[in-house]
């Protein structure tokens, strides 16, 4: 039902964005790979998950409908998470696509000694 539409007024072009609700609109869609870290062995767990976004980074920038990749590091709570947002026209084909490459990146992070949890989750992402 919140499928994109394009309607047409003179000249100009423009796709609808997708609505959750008829005022919560988005223009881009997050998938966010995330993990707990180990504070041991000097923090040997995040210099190895960091390696592991460095060695993928080049693949997801590729990605149709690129958008973003940020990386968020708690030291606190121990998260390390990697969210990459394309726009919602082109978020489909990458999910059809079993998010490639995620399954690496979600497969080399759990064979890391130390890390924990590692966890996939997809949100809606809008800049107001």
């Amino acid at each position: 039902p919140n499928q994109l539409s394009a309607r047409s007024h003179g000249r100009l072009t423009f796709s609808k964005m997708p609505e959750i609700t008829s005022n919560v609109s988005f223009n881009q869609v997050a998938r966010e790979m995330r993990c707990k870290w180990s504070a041991d062995n000097d923090k040997a767990s995040l210099t190895a998950c960091q390696e592991i976004l460095d060695a993928n980074l080049p693949a997801l920038k590729a990605l149709t409908g690129f958008v973003s990749v940020n990386r968020v590091v708690c030291g606190g709570c121990l998260d390390f998470k990697i969210i990459v947002t394309l726009d919602a026209e082109n978020y489909g084909a990458w999910e059809t696509a079993a998010f490639a490459p995620e399954a690496q990146i979600l497969e080399a992070l759990a064979a890391v000694d130390g890390v924990s949890s590692v966890e996939t989750q997809t949100f809606t992402f809008m800049t107001m």
